[in-house]
């Protein structure tokens, strides 16, 4: 014990100077300072252990030991919660979602990575792309901000449903049949995140495809990963410029607001706020983005070929981190409501009347709204916003799950993911009825 006592203080003082180093590196050399504002939180925990290191120089034995004593349990019991998450819980989910879908279709879940079934396929078929997100963009600080995919593929998306899902992507690398554009008058445009597109289930099955067979009207789907109410916004600015008479407006409740925060760092889209004539022509530039997404495939593609030790690398930084357990516990709090996400909506509103469109407000509910119980305090101040705004309103936790007996059933296997075939189907009715 007078060995670790006596290694403790200073250890304490360089972990501390260590976090606080990291995250000014993380924050202002990595980032060049776009992102000082998700790193706020670090810098806050890291000083609060700097003075902590300090003040335990100053401890009498006693108080020290009992402190070190409590300090050892509480890493000890996060490590082993960490552990059991990402041994055994995870691994008994996904082996209970095998058994159901075998007994369910008769078939083999399909456990391969994305990139293995993209090796599989592109042996047969050289059209064959990845679904890339608009994060990974931001990452790589390229000239230009793309909102879609590759164009003209067979887009591998998703797998939470025991397959793949893969659609063909129209000119612009959207989810619709490319034929859609050639309409003279669309009656639903949609924008929105992953949910939107339809993640990880196949066409005729999401949401614009489902509105599409219900109006027996043309319908152009531009929802895409990772996208966030700036990035929806700059969607509209970019693409708005046909004949639509319904814009609707998909707000997933899980995490719009954190992708909105995270995305109001970036250069290229803050201008979309700043100047109401700004654009990036992405229309004209479909080989452009063709081109970086065919990179961005390449470069992971050769990551991922020599990974079994970046994985590896990978899984056990996760677990220092207590990357599943920070994870489970961040799905429970909402971000704060910033001023910007009425200003969108109220930029998105103005440009969608000036086309001639009405806009609809869809409010999608989160799997944790119904697991958890959780209390999303937002959901309130976003009703009012959008009231205040004078949007139609479209409700689909009141109009859809809070009426089901089991709002679980229409998540994959009852798990935390995306909507399955009834969900999508039961949300576009639900859109279909109460736009009419």
């Amino acid at each position: 014990m007078n060995f670790i006592r006596k290694i403790f203080s200073p250890t304490c003082l360089i972990i501390s100077f260590f976090l606080l180093f990291y995250t000014f590196y993380r924050s202002e050399i990595y980032w060049n300072g776009t992102k000082s504002n998700f790193y706020l939180n670090y810098y806050i925990i890291s000083v609060i252990s700097l003075f902590f290191s300090i003040i335990t120089f100053f401890l009498n034995k006693k108080i020290k030991d009992y402190l070190i004593i409590i300090l050892a349990s509480v890493v000890t019991s996060l490590y082993m919660f960490e552990a059991y998450i990402m041994l055994g819980l995870n691994k008994g989910q996904q082996v209970n979602k095998e058994k159901i879908f075998k007994n369910k279709t008769g078939k083999i879940y399909d456990n391969r990575t994305k990139f293995e079934i993209y090796e599989d396929l592109i042996e047969k078929d050289s059209n064959i792309k990845l679904v890339t997100l608009p994060g990974y963009f931001f990452e790589e600080k390229t000239d230009i901000f793309p909102f879609s995919a590759f164009s003209y593929s067979k887009t591998i998306h998703c797998n939470e449903n025991g397959y793949y899902s893969i659609y063909d992507s129209d000119r612009y690398g959207f989810n619709n049949p490319d034929s859609e554009w050639d309409q003279k008058e669309i009656e639903y445009l949609l924008v929105g995140d992953s949910f939107t597109l339809g993640s990880c289930v196949n066409r005729p099955n999401d949401i614009g495809s489902v509105l599409r067979v219900l109006s027996k009207k043309p319908v152009l789907n531009l929802g895409h990963d990772d996208n966030g109410p700036l990035i929806e916004y700059a969607t509209l600015r970019e693409y708005l410029d046909i004949n639509v008479n319904k814009v609707l407006w998909i707000y997933f409740e899980g995490n719009d607001l954190r992708n909105l925060k995270d995305k109001l760092s970036n250069k290229i889209l803050k201008n979309y706020l700043s100047d109401l004539t700004f654009t990036q022509n992405l229309k004209k530039k479909q080989n452009q983005i063709n081109e970086l997404i065919d990179n961005l495939i390449e470069k992971n593609k050769l990551e991922t070929n020599q990974k079994t030790k970046k994985l590896q690398l990978f899984v056990l930084k996760k677990f220092v981190k207590i990357g599943y357990l920070r994870a489970l516990f961040s799905a429970k709090s909402e971000p704060k409501l910033i001023p910007e996400f009425r200003e969108i909506l109220k930029l998105a509103n103005d440009l969608v009347i000036n086309n001639n469109s009405e806009l609809y407000f869809v409010y999608l509910p989160d799997y944790g709204h119904y697991k958890y119980n959780y209390n999303f305090s937002n959901y309130f101040k976003i009703k009012s916003i959008i009231s205040e705004l004078g949007i139609p309103f479209i409700d689909v936790h009141s109009e859809v799950f809070e009426k089901e007996e089991n709002p679980l059933k229409l998540f994959p296997f009852q798990s935390l993911g995306h909507y399955n075939v009834d969900g999508y189907r039961k949300v576009a009715e639900a859109i279909y009825r109460l736009s009419k």
